[in-house]
C-alpha cells in the first residue's frame, strides 16, 4: 500500500515531469517559429534582395501563459498535402528574355488597366491603377505584350504571418528579373498606410532592407497577391486589386505550401500554379 508521503512524492514528480515537457515543447515551438521567420524574411525577394514581414507571436505567448496544471499537447504528426486543385499547364517554355532599360512610358495614364492571368488553376483578373503607379503598370503592359509571364510558375506561397502568392519570375527561383528595375510608386496609398495590405491587394516585390534603408526602387517583374489581410510595412508598391478570381488564389492557398527550400528559402505552393498567358488591356477595351 502506498503511503501518503510516497503519494505526495509521486505527485510532485509527475508535476515536475509535466513542467519539463512544457518547457521542451516551448523550445520546439520557438525553433519552428524561428525557421518560419527566416522563410518569411525572404518572402518578397526579387533578384536576391530581402523584404521584411511581421510574424505573430501569439502561439508562443499562449504557450508561455499555460499554468502548471496544463497538459502538454502531443506533437502533431506531419500531414499529407491537399490534392492539387489545378489542371495541367499548357505546353510552352518560360521566357528567357531580358532588356537593358525600362520600357518607354506609353500607357494611357488616365485609364485603369486590366491584367488577366490565365493560370492552370483558373483566371485571375487584376485591375491596375495606372494613375497611381504609371511606370509599374507600363512595365506590366510591356512584359505581358512580350509574353514574358507566359508559362511561368508562381514560385512562392506564404501561409503563416503574412498570406501572399508570389509570381512573375520565369526562372521560378525568386531571383529572376527582366534585366531592368522600376521605381517605387504609390507608397503613400492610404489603403496600406496603417501597415496592413488588405486581401485582394497586388503589390511589387523588391529588395528593400529597412535596417539600412537600402534597396529602394528595385522592383522588376515579381509581384505578390494578398489573399488575406497581411501585416506589412508600406514599402511595396501597391498597384492593383484582384477584381476577379480571388477565390482561385484562396484555393491555391488551401492546398498549402512546401517547407522552405534550403537554397532559396522559397516555400513553393503544392498546387501547380502556372501562368499560361498574361494580357494587359485598358479597362473597358474588351
Amino acid at each position: 500500500m502506498v503511503s501518503k508521503e510516497q503519494r505526495r512524492k509521486q505527485l510532485a514528480r509527475a508535476k515536475f515531469e509535466r513542467q519539463q515537457e512544457r518547457r521542451a515543447r516551448r523550445a520546439r515551438l520557438g525553433r519552428r517559429r524561428r525557421i518560419v521567420l527566416v522563410a518569411l524574411l525572404v518572402v518578397l525577394v526579387a533578384g536576391g534582395g530581402t523584404a521584411w514581414a511581421v510574424l505573430s507571436r501569439d502561439d508562443d505567448e499562449r504557450s508561455d501563459q499555460a499554468g502548471d496544471g496544463a497538459t502538454a499537447e502531443p506533437t502533431a504528426e506531419p500531414t499529407e498535402p491537399a490534392p492539387d486543385p489545378c489542371d495541367e499547364p499548357q505546353p510552352g517554355e518560360p521566357s528567357t528574355q531580358t532588356w537593358e532599360e525600362e520600357p518607354e512610358l506609353t500607357v494611357d495614364t488616365g485609364t485603369d488597366h486590366l491584367m488577366r492571368l490565365r493560370t492552370s488553376c483558373g483566371d485571375i483578373g487584376i485591375t491596375m491603377d495606372t494613375e497611381a503607379a504609371p511606370r509599374t503598370v507600363n512595365s506590366f503592359a510591356f512584359l505581358a505584350g512580350e509574353g514574358y509571364f507566359d508559362h511561368s510558375r508562381c514560385h512562392r506561397l506564404v501561409t503563416e504571418g503574412i498570406h501572399v502568392l508570389q509570381c512573375g519570375d520565369p526562372t521560378g527561383t525568386g531571383a529572376g528579373s527582366p534585366g531592368y528595375t522600376i521605381p517605387d510608386e504609390n507608397l503613400d496609398d492610404p489603403d496600406v498606410a496603417d501597415g496592413v495590405y488588405p486581401a485582394g491587394t497586388v503589390a511589387m516585390a523588391n529588395q528593400y532592407n529597412p535596417q539600412d534603408d537600402s534597396g529602394r526602387d528595385s522592383g522588376s517583374s515579381q509581384f505578390f497577391i494578398v489573399y488575406q489581410d497581411s501585416e506589412l510595412p508600406p514599402d511595396y508598391t501597391p498597384f492593383g486589386t484582384v477584381t476577379e478570381g480571388l477565390d482561385v488564389v484562396e484555393l491555391i492557398a488551401e492546398a498549402g505550401a512546401a517547407p522552405p527550400d534550403p537554397a532559396s528559402g522559397n516555400t513553393a505552393p503544392h498546387a501547380t500554379v502556372v501562368i499560361n498567358e498574361a494580357t494587359v488591356e485598358p479597362v473597358g477595351s474588351e
